[in-house]
């Protein structure tokens, strides 16, 4: 085990004996068997209105004959799917007991997702959770760091649909706060009206492709996706984000539910200037505390950026295109008051696994200060005039139930870089 917030060998040993050990996930599903109305909240909460997350009537005259959920649904921490492992195993309780680097400071890095089939409404889900990886590196933010991933695969009554890694890096807190240069960085500036209106013209443009096909003979690399712009980020956005997409893990809750998940999770809460217990995710709302918390003012969530970079893609793409995969890194903190234009260009176009026509775009996230918060990569299937309709990928291994997923997913951490 670690102490005094130090990496050790014990204690990555011990974590990595945990690889592809089934858990619960901490947090109950927000949507246990999500509509079309579902499929709705969480794309509004990242400021998507394409009807083919939840128009029925649009959505019929599509290939996927009715509405699809949007690939931000699918996935997400506490968003979908019961667990199929409701408890961890007899023999492993022992060595899933506590945290092997107790005390290391964990900081949410990066997030690999992949879809393999749509999710239409009113079906049961159901997910399984597990470490995925455990990668030992140096730094030169906190000399040495261990990247441990995690990852959730779903699935519904028919096929899996999906899978979700989560990079966080664990450090040795005292080097990582010496080096972090995070509370000298400026915060937002107001804007002139001028300013105002270039948002605004911005989003006026902005529209889904829909049901006009991006033939992927009519793509060439180079090509620019049309840039969508999200901002100035304001408190009501992230109010609006949490009405579609949850509290997350620590299930953050009103009143007697507050209560309650404070008896059950105590250390988590934080007493204010009113000597009131409050949640410590309000470094999200709450000035002062985020300031307390060394950052210039309130920020945002690192997926939230990623939904972005979704709606991004899908916007591009057309509904008869499938997002396949999308890895993105969050580098810098987006406060509010911050404007983010994503942006993205073509890679690649080519034959993926021989015969599926599909293009690499490279994706950013750039604030109004020219600096690249979220770069991130996505793959995109598209139809095509001579290989016919999107086919979709297969799951990793030709997996065919979750925890095969799981062991495929484990499989490419072991593999040499």
């Amino acid at each position: 085990m670690s102490e005094h917030g130090g990496i050790t060998e014990a204690g990555v040993a011990r974590l990595r004996a945990r690889i592809g050990v089934p858990e619960p996930n901490p947090a109950p599903p927000r949507y246990r068997c999500p509509t079309s109305d579902a499929f709705r909240h969480v794309a509004e909460a990242y400021g998507d209105d394409n009807p083919l997350w939840c128009d029925p009537t649009y959505a019929a005259g599509t290939r996927w004959d009715g509405p699809i959920a949007s690939p931000a649904l699918v996935g997400g921490d506490s968003l979908i799917g019961d667990d199929e492992v409701p408890e961890v195993a007899a023999e492993h309780r022992e060595l899933m007991r506590g945290d092997p680097l107790r005390g290391v400071h964990a900081y949410y890095s990066a997030s690999a997702r992949e879809w393999w089939a749509p999710l239409g409404p009113g079906r049961q889900l159901r997910r399984r959770n597990a470490l995925v990886g455990v990668l030992d590196k140096p730094s030169e933010f906190a000399g040495r760091a261990v990247h441990e991933w995690t990852a959730q695969v779903f699935r519904d009554d028919e096929r899996l649909l999906a899978a979700q890694l989560r990079l966080m890096v664990r450090t040795e807190r005292g080097e990582a706060r010496e080096r972090s240069g995070e509370r000298d960085r400026p915060g937002p500036e107001p804007y002139t009206d001028e300013q105002l209106a270039a948002i605004d013209e911005q989003y006026a443009r902005e529209r889904p492709r829909g049901a006009e096909p991006r033939w992927w003979e009519d793509v060439q690399e180079g090509d620019e996706l049309e840039p969508l712009v999200k901002g100035p980020l304001t408190v009501t956005d992230m109010i609006c984000w949490h009405a579609g997409m949850g509290m997350g893990l620590y299930r953050v809750a009103p009143l007697r539910l507050g209560y309650e998940n404070r008896r059950r999770i105590p250390r988590f809460y934080h007493r204010d200037e009113l000597n009131i217990p409050d949640v410590m995710q309000r470094v999200h709302w709450d000035p002062a505390f985020a300031r307390k918390s060394g950052n210039v003012t309130t920020f945002d969530y690192g997926r939230m950026r990623e939904t972005w970079l979704i709606h991004l893609c899908t916007d591009w793409m057309g509904d008869d295109a499938w997002l396949s995969t999308l890895d993105c890194e969050f580098r810098h903190f987006n406060y509010v008051g911050d404007t983010h234009w994503m942006r993205g260009h073509v890679t690649r176009r080519y034959l993926a696994e021989g015969d599926r026509p599909a293009v690499d775009v490279a994706l950013r996230g750039e604030n109004q200060r020219g600096e690249v918060t979220t770069p991130a990569r996505a793959t995109i299937l598209l139809p095509s005039r001579d290989h016919g309709p999107v086919r979709l990928p297969d799951p990793p291994g030709h997996a065919t139930d979750l925890q095969s997923a799981l062991a495929a997913l484990s499989a490419r951490f072991a593999e040499p870089s």
